[in-house]
């Protein structure tokens, strides 16, 4: 396992990572675990979870439909509102 070198920037801790590790852009998720830190890139993450969403779509082919059971309510007023 490879080791990364902590180190102080103004007020933060901060960690050098060798270059087999770096990071595309400018910013990453991070999450504390009860192993220690996960850092998820940005970019990537956001992408991909755009497209889970997109890919999940599929799943959805028939429109969803709400049974309320029961008759609308009649309420004066908005006949006029809504001709």
């Amino acid at each position: 396992m490879q080791t990364a070198a902590l180190f102080k920037n103004g007020g933060s801790q901060a960690v050098r990572l060798p270059k087999e590790f770096r990071f595309e852009g400018t910013e990453v998720f991070i999450r504390k675990t009860a192993e220690g830190v996960l850092l998820i890139p940005k970019e990537e993450y956001v992408a991909l979870m755009w497209q889970e969403w997109v890919d999940n779509l599929a799943q959805f082919d028939e429109p969803i439909t709400i049974d309320r059971g029961g008759a609308p309510q009649e309420r004066e007023g908005l006949d006029e509102l809504f001709p």
